[in-house]
């Protein structure tokens, strides 16, 4: 079996981040894309829940195949079809095509979760955490990253450009990643509609999985629910932001995503259990901050900060430890994961625009608020027991 290598590993993480960023391009493009379609902005952040509920599908419908079908073919495969829909997107000529496309995008854009489990398959058991925490690093830099690129390019060049060099760079990854994954050995064959219905089988064998779940759940709904409320915010005076400079901000979160990236070797240590609740009470700090500093640009950029290092370290401590679980079935397990995570991540991206004309930020704020605490009882209710025997 061959390890993966820091080079592999750097490859796995930039392959991750150009993957998972397809799913908030147009998150930045709110406004810019509701003003083309002659809708209100709070209607036209559907699009990103579509992408996010897509992407839910995918990962249950696709991801689980990690388990059984040659991964270099799948991998390729899926780019491909994530390419397709992207110039689909870039070429809509209505709000309904654009939403489908998306939805389509989101299906498809799911080869970071095949790289994941693979990582974890090729690494050496005392590495698992650093390499799976480097690669989930690189996805959440692609989200934000994605946002910035996406606003400047849609600036300069229209928000169709950015949907077709998109297309552009999903087509290329798919060579790449055919040329470079390692041979991989045979996995025994297992029907399709046994596979899936394995996922929740394969969950409810491990005690433990069910509340490492939840807590995935509740962080990313949080996360989706405050970067997709900040474009409202950031839009509306004191800030004033246009799309570029929106977009822009994403780089203050790639602090705490990069800081984060560490949270993987807390896990190697045996420290993910009480890592998990430092980061809930980190959490609660972005917020409460997030809340304070709202007219504050330092304010708000040391929120974001702070938010996306909490959420990606307890997003990389609960993939790691499913990851490290005993048996042949990671990409199911990562299944499961995923598709909690962001079904809860659509539900945060649904309920941003309906919070915010009710209530503005202080009702955004709130509801992540509670949804974290939600987390908290999980992780409180579980540590001793159930999560303690995956640590």
């Amino acid at each position: 079996m061959q390890c993966m290598t820091p080079a592999r590993t750097t490859l796995f993480a930039i392959a991750a981040g150009l993957a998972v960023g397809n799913l908030y391009l147009a998150q930045p493009l709110i406004r810019m894309i509701a003003q083309a379609f002659g809708m209100p902005s709070s209607g036209a952040g559907m699009l990103v829940t579509a992408t996010q509920v897509g992407y839910a599908f995918g990962i249950f419908l696709v991801v689980p195949l990690g388990d059984v079908l040659d991964r270099r073919k799948l991998i390729s495969g899926v780019l491909c079809g994530a390419a397709a829909m992207l110039m689909g997107a870039a070429m809509a000529p209505t709000y309904a095509t654009l939403l489908a496309s998306l939805a389509g995008v989101g299906l498809t854009t799911v080869s970071a979760q095949l790289l994941a489990p693979l990582a974890s398959e090729l690494a050496e058991p005392g590495q698992r955490g650093r390499v799976v925490g480097t690669i989930s690093a690189g996805g959440l830099t692609g989200i934000l990253l994605s946002r910035t690129v996406s606003g400047v390019v849609a600036d300069l060049l229209g928000w169709r450009a950015i949907y077709a060099g998109a297309a552009a760079a999903a087509l290329m990854l798919a060579i790449v990643l055919r040329l470079v994954l390692p041979p991989l050995a045979r996995r025994a064959h297992i029907p399709y509609p046994r596979l899936l219905a394995s996922v929740f089988t394969t969950t409810r064998l491990h005690p433990a999985v069910a509340p490492t779940l939840a807590i995935c759940a509740a962080n990313f709904a949080v996360f989706s629910l405050i970067w997709t409320a900040l474009t409202y915010l950031l839009s509306a005076p004191p800030f004033s932001f246009d799309t570029g400079r929106i977009g822009l901000f994403g780089c203050a979160g790639l602090a705490g995503a990069l800081g984060a990236r560490r949270a993987g070797r807390l896990h190697d240590r045996g420290w993910s259990v009480s890592a998990s609740g430092a980061a809930f009470l980190l959490l609660a700090l972005a917020l409460m901050t997030g809340w304070a500093a709202r007219t504050s640009l330092a304010g708000m950029i040391a929120a974001v900060v702070l938010l996306d290092l909490a959420v990606q370290a307890n997003l990389v401590l609960g993939q790691t430890r499913l990851m490290a679980l005993p048996g042949d079935a990671r990409s199911r397990l990562n299944t499961a994961m995923v598709v909690c995570s962001f079904g809860g991540g659509a539900a945060g991206s649904m309920i941003a625009g309906p919070l915010w004309a009710v209530g503005g930020w202080a009702a955004i704020t709130a509801a992540a608020l509670c949804i974290a605490a939600l987390g908290a009882v999980v992780w409180l209710a579980a540590r001793r027991s159930r999560l303690a025997s995956m640590a």
